[in-house]
């Protein structure tokens, strides 16, 4: 890679996919909910009935449309109100996704959300230009993290390890695009609209 498009030396750009692991004919919810390399990163009642899982990439244009347009509505309708504890999981599809969230991971716990609120936000920004490390250092900037501290965390590869086990589990349980959702253990890829997550959680919420 070119010296001018990304950090000299930052382990996180060398990284060339996701390792194929086999795949489960379908994961249960307690391989689902198993704990991994990582601490989890929710929203909502832990004690919810429905868990929904996201495995979503920081590059990827429909997850950030689903977390523009769906999610402030969906956690006003069902995190908010108790009804579904919401989990997002690292699955990047390419290295600076991976970037970007081990910059989030790096941001600290009071900081992770918005920062991938704002690397969303500011996706064209970062995810699509030639010098993608001058631009994350800039956008990351607005977070109170320096440039040095950027070149850190991005050059982190034990953190870079565990995002990618966290990408390469979701690949066993199926998943091959963004954003894929488990509710309930069953999964639906692609965006979905609050009006078919509703046809999909009501039922569920009327059964307990």
């Amino acid at each position: 890679m070119k010296r001018r498009h990304f950090l000299a030396g930052a382990s996180v750009f060398a990284v060339a996919g996701i390792n194929p692991l086999p795949l489960f004919a379908q994961p249960t919810q307690q391989q689902l909910l198993a704990p991994g390399p990582l601490p989890e990163k929710s929203f909502g009642d832990a004690g919810a009935p429905v868990t929904v899982i996201e495995y979503a990439s920081l590059t990827c244009g429909h997850c950030r449309n689903f977390h523009m347009t769906v999610w402030p509505d969906f956690k006003v309708k069902y995190v908010d109100t108790g009804k579904v504890r919401f989990i997002i999981r690292e699955f990047p599809f390419d290295p600076r996704a991976s970037a970007g969230f081990m910059l989030a991971r790096c941001a600290g716990e009071d900081k992770w959300y918005p920062t991938l609120d704002l690397l969303y936000r500011s996706q064209d920004r970062w995810a699509r230009v030639s010098d993608a490390t001058s631009a994350l250092k800039s956008i990351m900037g607005m977070t109170g993290m320096e440039g040095e501290q950027v070149e850190a965390c991005l050059q982190d590869q034990d953190l870079l390890d565990k995002i990618t086990a966290i990408a390469d589990t979701g690949k066993s349980y199926g998943v091959d695009s963004t954003p894929t959702f488990f509710v309930n253990g069953e999964m639906f890829k692609g965006v979905l609209s609050l009006e078919r997550f509703s046809e999909i959680i009501d039922p569920l919420l009327v059964a307990e």
